[in-house]
């Protein structure tokens, strides 16, 4: 009786300290799939980012590091790029692979690259090849060797290795595809830290460790933790609560349901809660704006006051966006006062001459240059928004109206905006961009005139030819200096046209349990665990 007692103590023990390696948070977006030529928003590409890696990847300051690759070179035309791969990146254990070692050869990343643009696939990130170059119908995606694979672009591309950093170009096995068919988006089979081991869909995603992963950190193996299960409670107030209890190991952004209880006006931890938890924040690539439809070819447009400049600019200067960000967003962001680029990549200059600060009466008088007074009235504009960003676009429609602007709301579906938008039947409308690449031109290409929606992401149908001819000139320099000169010009040039009024650039935030060590944040909000791990502190 005493040695079973023992032995059960011991059990409870070991699965005790098993559970305390578990790295656990929920996602109330869901997961709907672990395939990654479909991993287009946040929820999918943190699930990705644990059970794949690609050719290359980002540390936390935006840096292209190797990852499958261990080196690479680019022709002096910037058109070739030649990546030489490591030997001894493995793919999880499969049944697929009937109880062999398979390890990645330049032969998977071509499959996988040439799958991400196969129309077959329908992957929502073939757009990140579009620069590759076809050679009789097929693309320059080749292995020379079984650790040589070489690639060719239609034109110089200076983001082109960010672009491989992405989760859509993850590399996976053929054998894999074929053997679960559309099954595989519950089977996933990388080479990442992570490997599947269960999923009830909408309850419970458990990832394990993957033993015979590639990366250390000095001589100790990654990843440190012992497994991640993903939880997919909806409501956010509710998983604010189970993180409260310690159910999760830490959540990421702030929701209004409970920002005032967490949070004070300052933006930090209220002192009920520094003893348990730890707040990151750093800037995050997404800039969130006001767009205005520019196209009188649109009828929406023709008979729009938003088709003059100067109305434009005048919602530009009549809103305050410190006081929205201090008592609506707890001083979360930085005030848009800028461009379109963010705060946090390197051609954000807080210094800029252009971009617009609060100024009322200014906004008065360019009402009045475009034609506008007491006796002639500018007519009712309607904004459009998503019924999460309502409390800020009252306040913007509170300040407007001081300044003689008559603005409706309209509160639609995130469904509906997205169509009506790319569709050019909005005039006036609330959106934002999040980097899908660490590079300026991510943003800036929302306004060159051949990006166009709804093929592109050209969702004010701005078109001016001095910015597109800038614009090419741009995609040529491969100095980054020079770059970001052409991009602070591309912004400037913009901006003076106010095709967009911007709200603000955002953070990322996360709150942290303070027995989890090594977790980071980066511009990018990646959720990297590789490093990451739970108890006492690591001497």
């Amino acid at each position: 009786m005493v040695l079973m007692a023992f032995l059960l103590t011991a059990c409870h023990a070991d699965r005790h300290q098993q559970e305390s390696k578990i790295f656990r948070y929920n996602e109330a977006a869901g997961i709907v799939t672990l395939d990654p030529a479909f991993a287009r928003d946040q929820s999918h590409t943190w699930a990705c980012n644990q059970l794949y890696d690609g050719l290359v990847q980002l540390d936390d300051s935006l840096k292209v590091l190797p990852a499958i690759a261990r080196w690479w070179e680019i022709s002096a035309d910037g058109l070739n790029y030649t990546f030489h791969l490591r030997r001894d990146v493995r793919f999880h254990d499969d049944p697929v692979f009937e109880g062999k070692r398979r390890f990645v050869v330049a032969g998977d990343v071509v499959y996988s690259l040439k799958r991400l643009l196969d129309p077959a696939t329908a992957s929502p990130g073939e757009w990140v090849l579009s620069k590759v170059r076809w050679t009789n119908g097929l693309p320059d995606i080749c292995a020379t060797n079984d650790s040589t694979l070489v690639i060719g672009l239609t034109q110089p591309f200076p983001p082109f290795l960010s672009l491989l950093s992405m989760p859509y170009c993850s590399v996976i096995p053929v054998e894999a595809v074929g053997f679960y068919g559309k099954e595989f988006r519950m089977h996933p089979v990388g080479t990442g830290p992570f490997q599947m081991q269960n999923w009830v869909e909408n309850i419970k995603l458990v990832l394990r460790r993957n033993p015979h992963y590639f990366e250390t950190s000095g001589d100790t193996s990654l990843p440190l933790l012992e497994g991640v299960a993903i939880s997919f409670l909806i409501d956010k107030m509710t998983a604010f609560m189970e993180f409260a209890k310690g159910n999760f190991d830490f959540m990421s952004g702030i929701d209004p349901s409970y920002k005032d209880e967490l949070l004070n006006k300052s933006g930090e931890l209220k002192s009920k809660y520094k003893y348990r938890f730890t707040l990151l924040s750093q800037p995050f690539l997404n800039t969130e704006y006001l767009a205005m439809l520019v196209d009188t070819t649109l009828p929406a447009v023709k008979n729009s006051p938003l088709a003059i400049k100067k109305v434009r600019q005048a919602i530009n200067y009549g809103f305050d966006r410190q006081k929205m960000l201090r008592y609506l967003r707890n001083n979360i962001g930085v005030a848009g006062t800028k461009g379109i680029i963010p705060n946090g990549m390197p051609a954000f200059d807080p210094k800029a001459g252009y971009g617009y600060s609060y100024q009322p009466e200014k906004a008065k008088q360019l009402l009045r240059e475009a034609g506008y007074t007491t006796t002639h009235p500018i007519p009712p504009i309607t904004l459009v928004t998503t019924p999460d960003y309502l409390d800020i676009i009252k306040f913007v429609q509170s300040q407007l109206q001081e300044i003689g602007f008559t603005l409706t709301i309209e509160v639609s579906p995130p469904g509906s905006v997205r169509e009506m938008k790319a569709q050019g039947k909005i005039p006036f409308f609330r959106a934002s961009w999040i980097a899908d690449y660490p590079d300026e031109e991510n943003y800036l290409s929302l306004f060159h005139s051949t990006n166009f929606a709804p093929q592109g992401p050209n969702y004010t149908h701005f078109s001016m030819p001095a910015y597109d001819s800038l614009y090419q000139v741009a995609m040529l320099e491969t100095d980054p200096i020079n770059r970001t000169r052409y991009y602070r010009q591309l912004d400037s040039l913009m901006m003076d046209e106010a095709p967009v009024a911007i709200l603000y650039y955002d953070e990322s935030v996360r709150i942290v349990q303070k027995d989890v060590h090594g977790i980071t944040t980066n511009p990018m909000n990646m959720l990297n665990l590789k490093k990451v791990t739970k108890g006492s502190a690591p001497q």
